[in-house]
């Protein structure tokens, strides 16, 4: 199996940055032709259209965050996977190799995208907010976590939390402002010392 990027991959890698960088409407075919260095009837070859370029993008984010979310679950500790999901994004924005979540970003352009793009985000913002409920839950029955409220409305404020901290983070131009106020996040969960 080799694992050499294809000409879909690249376009795709490539739609992502420009989709961090600037939103859905900040990017034409004629900057990923540019960038990837192919020309743009081959990208409308791989995606006809835009929408069928940013939906599969959008859908594969999805699969890999699944995949990821299913990998922290491997750690018995929900305060540990709490913890691990936001140490990958600390490490991301730190190194500018995923300064923000994609779906975050398309979040933030709800009104104007495609139904199918909108679709394929809201999609993935329902089943993070489920993982994040689960870890939530599971941690409060063991006692490792205390919640001042639902599983699900503690899941709803840890997501808004971790993507304004991205914001924060971006706004600010300094990296340490997502893990200053995501370590909060974290204190305020743990249970009182005994």
């Amino acid at each position: 199996m080799s694992n050499q990027s294809t000409t879909s991959d690249d376009i795709l890698a490539c739609a992502r940055s420009l989709i961090v960088a600037g939103g859905y409407n900040g990017f034409s075919y004629a900057d990923i032709a540019e960038v990837v260095g192919i020309r743009k009837a081959s990208i409308h070859h791989h995606f006809p259209s835009k929408v069928d370029l940013v939906r599969t993008l959008v859908a594969r984010y999805r699969e890999e965050s699944a995949a990821g979310l299913v990998a922290l679950q491997a750690q018995p500790d929900p305060l540990e996977q709490l913890r691990s999901y936001l140490g990958y994004w600390e490490a991301c924005i730190a190194d500018a190799s995923a300064p923000f979540c994609v779906c975050a970003l398309l979040a933030s352009q709800l009104p104007v995208l495609p139904e199918d793009v909108s679709f394929e985000v809201r999609a993935h913002f329902r089943f993070l907010s489920e993982w994040l409920a689960s870890v939530l839950d599971l941690g409060a029955r063991q006692g490792r976590l205390t919640l001042a409220s639902t599983p699900r409305e503690e899941a709803e404020m840890f997501l808004a939390t971790v993507h304004g901290a991205m914001l924060s983070a971006r706004a600010f131009g300094n990296p340490e402002v997502f893990g200053t106020v995501t370590a909060q996040l974290l204190q305020r969960l743990k249970p009182a010392a005994a």
